[in-house]
């Protein structure tokens, strides 16, 4: 590998995107097509995963989120500190609950021979999986002292159990033999 390829890619890990664990788990993909390129391997990694979507990849900040389901309501509560509810947006469809706005923060301070001003902009952009049984129709957004919070009734939804009978070695090797 010459010089140039190297430094560019250990500038590429030291860049602040390597925060986020879906962008260093598309990186680590990258970096494993890479390096069975030479090898004739079909690319396992190039599919469609959904974490390795470029979902972040625009956004300046990611919000904190909380996902819980019980007593019957599913719930998500994302922190957003500094914003209103002028500043977000939420949108809904059946199986996806997309959040997203933008922060635009001013600071200043004024003091006797002393001036500071601090801005702070940034994008978000979140995606969150609705699980099967939500009700989305009756979701309900609140917004209080920065904090995002968006109900909706969904039932517990049980798997399908089914019991398997324990067998014997010997009978097990004759069902195969039958089938």
């Amino acid at each position: 590998m010459n010089d140039k390829k190297r430094e560019k890619m250990e500038l590429e890990r030291r860049t602040p995107e390597m925060a986020n664990p879906f962008q260093m788990m598309r990186r680590f993909t990258k970096d494993m097509e890479r390096m069975f390129e030479g090898f004739n391997f079909p690319a396992f990694f190039r599919t469609d995963f959904a974490p390795f979507r470029m979902e972040f990849e625009n956004v300046q900040w990611v919000p904190q989120i909380e996902v819980l389901q019980n007593n019957g309501q599913f719930m998500v509560r994302a922190d957003l500190p500094g914003l209103t509810k002028d500043d977000v947006t939420v949108e809904m469809t059946d199986d996806i609950l997309t959040i997203f706005g933008e922060r635009k923060k001013e600071t200043e301070e004024k003091r006797e021979g002393f001036f500071r001003s601090e801005r702070s902009y940034g994008s978000f952009y979140r995606q969150i999986p609705l699980p099967e049984g939500v009700k989305a129709e009756h979701a309900i957004a609140t917004f209080q002292n920065g904090v995002l919070e968006i109900t909706m009734p969904a039932k517990k939804v049980e798997p399908p159990i089914r019991k398997l009978e324990i067998k014997q070695p010997s009978e097990a090797k004759a069902a195969k033999a039958t089938a």
